[in-house]
């Protein structure tokens, strides 16, 4: 049996693992922004989402999005808890949690690959918790 260093792993898959995520990552952060400005008109907050996204960027960002598959994803399908939220607080928390994960996706991932990206994305996770505490008051 192979140890985890010695087993092969497509590199096509985990770049399309890193493409899915750190598209969930960017939209969540946007729907926490947008709700900061629009709803809130919370300049100060919406402006560090803001700028928190824009870190949320990779170099070579085309070899990722190239195995992007949409057809292929089994798991594509929209589940009854995800289709309705009770209310903006709702929201906010899912999609807060669901930025948090995919910076933690990616994080993993490029632990693999690139280990100065794994960082960056290591702190991006750690200001979304400090946000996340930030919106709870």
């Amino acid at each position: 049996m192979k140890t985890d260093t010695e087993r092969d792993f497509p590199l096509s898959g985990l770049y399309r693992l890193i493409d899915a995520n750190l598209n969930r990552l960017r939209e969540g952060i946007r729907v926490l922004e947008d709700i900061e400005r629009f709803i809130y008109d919370n300049k100060q907050l919406s402006q560090k989402l803001k700028s928190l996204r824009h870190r949320c960027r990779i170099n070579a960002y085309e070899q990722y999005l190239h195995e992007r598959d949409i057809i292929g994803d089994v798991l594509k399908e929209t589940t009854a808890s995800e289709s309705q939220r009770e209310n903006l607080q709702a929201l906010q928390l899912s999609n807060m949690k669901r930025a948090q994960e995919s910076a933690r996706v990616l994080e993993e991932s490029f632990k693999l690959i690139d280990t100065e990206e794994a960082e960056q994305f290591k702190q991006i996770r750690y200001a979304l918790y400090n946000i996340e505490k930030e919106l709870s008051k």
